[in-house]
């Protein structure tokens, strides 16, 4: 090695001393989860029990605890980047968060509904409370993590301060700014799954449905298969932000209104502003609806999944998308969902069956403007018990030029509309640009 400059020897020594830790803080044996000792002493949970005491924590500590008693580790797919830190020794494995001062910033619930197992199944209702109700726990040294953060933020959305989008809203000082900026309580939520619940929402049993999640991740999960005893499964997949305009506490009462839009992510459309699919001016839409039922004295929500593509990804809708354009004929709306279909094997792999768990986490059982169109999430929602007063389509003005044929596609699939339902004949007529009109 040659001589070092001050800089690097500082680079170096801090890179020996961390190696050294990760040396000294890593176990020296290995366990497999494929081989189980017999030896764990998992912390008791009862999914649905009347209170947090007597439901226990979800325990997915990466630290390899015998305490465990979730399949996978927390933070979803993001451990796959812990990992990583923790490789590149940047990261102490045996690091536990300091939950001082992350408590909620808005207190609400227990609902009626979090102690219903059938009414919550992929996220831990306690999940943002966990500082709180299981301080004894995580005194003892259990390694007991949130999965749901709630805080507040103020969003800077360009249509509501331009007026583009048909956007006419009058600031208030209170939920929308002068700046144009919208008062919002945030929250964050890593799924959690309690997988006989997940079978019986998904009409299967709890045995094949393990397997299934089993050999179709690479046998990523063996304890998915070892150890049936551990019935709570936290999967390395993206969850859900939940923005709440207005007071929090208007969501539940009976006495005033709520408006609610339910957004699958799109990237494309969300951020850049792709002009091939509706997502961004029917987003934009329901939170100007959200705004204006807030002023009025109610709430607004807006409930963001990360499902990117129909929960296929954003790799196999570019696919379709050029599948869709080169196609004999062009891109039509005859021939909107079978494109599809031709690349990943299935229409949509959104599944909306878990989606109402949020709204039941937030106590809520009815919805007074549903703005979306999606069939599958209206009957997803009614299947909960949760009822809908009106539903608000996206206004046609709001289409881009290139969308039309996905929202006629949709619409002769069985979306809400206000108008006509678009005839075979008409799918065909519906086209389009193609590749070379970019």
């Amino acid at each position: 090695m040659g001589v070092l400059g001050a800089q690097e020897r500082i680079y170096y020594s801090r890179q020996v001393t961390d190696t050294n830790i990760m040396s000294n803080n890593y176990s020296k044996h290995i366990t497999l989860t494929s081989h189980p000792s017999g030896n764990q002493n998992p912390v008791d949970i009862e999914w649905g029990a009347k209170t947090a005491t007597e439901r226990g924590p979800v325990v997915a500590t990466p630290a390899g605890s015998d305490l465990r008693n979730s399949i996978g580790s927390y933070s979803g797919s993001y451990s796959v980047y812990r990992a990583l830190a923790i490789a590149a020794g940047k990261l102490d494995p045996l690091h536990k968060p300091d939950l001082t001062n992350t408590a909620p910033a808005i207190q609400f619930g227990p609902f009626e509904q979090w102690t219903d197992p059938a009414k919550i199944v992929s996220i831990d209702p306690w999940g943002h409370m966990v500082g709180q109700v299981f301080s004894d726990h995580i005194a003892n040294g259990t390694d007991v993590r949130p999965t749901i953060a709630v805080t507040r933020a103020r969003l800077s959305v360009p249509e509501m301060v331009s007026g583009i989008n048909g956007v006419s809203l009058v600031p208030d000082g209170v939920v929308l700014m002068e700046t144009g900026e919208v008062n919002v309580i945030k929250i964050a939520i890593e799924p959690v799954w309690y997988l006989p619940g997940i079978a019986d929402r998904f009409g299967t049993d709890e045995h094949s449905l393990r397997r299934s999640l089993f050999e179709q991740t690479g046998g990523m999960f063996s304890e998915l298969v070892t150890r049936p005893d551990l019935k709570v499964f936290l999967p390395p997949i993206g969850g859900i932000t939940a923005y709440v305009f207005g007071e929090i506490s208007a969501i539940t009462d009976p006495a005033r209104k709520l408006s609610c839009r339910v957004h699958d992510e799109c990237n494309g459309s969300d951020v850049f502003g792709s002009d091939i699919c509706t997502c961004r001016p029917y987003l934009v839409h329901g939170i100007e609806d959200a705004i204006e039922t807030a002023q009025s004295g109610g709430a607004g929500l807006i409930v963001y999944n990360r499902k990117e593509g129909r929960a296929l990804g954003e790799v196999t809708k570019f696919l379709v998308y050029n599948a869709r354009k080169r196609q004999t004929g062009g891109d039509t709306a005859e021939n909107y969902f079978e494109r599809t279909e031709c690349v990943a094997g299935v229409q949509d792999m959104r599944f909306q069956e878990l989606m109402p768990d949020v709204l039941n986490w937030l106590g809520i059982t009815r919805i007074d403007r549903f703005v979306s169109m999606s069939n599958m999430k209206y009957d997803a929602i009614l299947e909960q018990g949760i009822e809908i007063g009106e539903r608000i389509p996206i206004p046609e003005d709001l289409i881009p030029p290139d969308a039309r044929v996905e929202m006629d596609a949709k619409k002769a699939a069985g979306y809400f509309t206000e108008g006509e339902v678009p005839t075979e004949s008409d799918l065909t007529e519906t086209h389009g640009r193609g590749l070379e009109e970019y």
